[in-house]
């Protein structure tokens, strides 16, 4: 694996159709995994993606290596909990610390907004458990959405600026590429 300095900033609103492409492509191993063509990122539209981006009480930040799209997260909040979902990157640019990164400024961008940290992912998509639990995050529960998935509740609590607080581990690089989750 090899570590790759990718650029992270706030997405705009013209970035919604790079997004999406990202988007279904990180998500196509996952819904081969599960024998699903119409898991939710695959079926949402470009007017959801520029929705998100447009409402202004929610976060979505992009990555760039080399003028490319090389990854999305988003993120919004309930009360004083993160939400974040969507973390994607393209399958020919994972295992290079992208995810960690988004990951890690997700975190980072919530802070003084949020006490805790929530996603999901699927029970199968042991590269996405891996790279949250690397992260700090901790299994809470787990929910059976269908016959052929089970989302993974995973929670990491964050102090000052999305460190991990009491409870949680220190933020670690995370190396590993992820489709991203079903969440936010």
């Amino acid at each position: 694996m090899t570590e790759t300095t990718a650029a992270v900033a706030r997405a705009a609103l013209a970035d919604a159709g790079e997004i999406l492409t990202v988007q279904r492509a990180a998500y196509l191993a996952e819904a081969q995994l599960y024998g699903d063509p119409f898991i939710p990122p695959l079926v949402e539209s470009l007017e959801q993606v520029r929705a998100a981006l447009a409402a202004g009480d929610g976060i979505v930040l992009k990555a760039v290596l080399d003028g490319r799209l090389a990854g999305a997260v988003r993120a919004r909040f309930n009360d004083r909990t993160c939400l974040i979902g969507r973390l994607v990157v393209p399958p020919d640019l994972q295992g290079r610390g992208i995810g960690g990164r988004l990951l890690r400024a997700v975190e980072d961008a919530a802070s003084g907004r949020a006490d805790a940290a929530m996603l999901f992912t699927g029970h199968l998509s042991e590269g996405n458990l891996r790279l949250y639990r690397r992260a700090g995050y901790r299994e809470t529960h787990r929910e059976r959405v269908a016959a052929h998935l089970t989302h993974v509740h995973m929670r990491k609590p964050l102090g000052p600026a999305g460190t991990a607080s009491a409870g949680g581990t220190a933020r670690t690089a995370g190396t590993a590429g992820t489709a991203g989750t079903a969440g936010a």
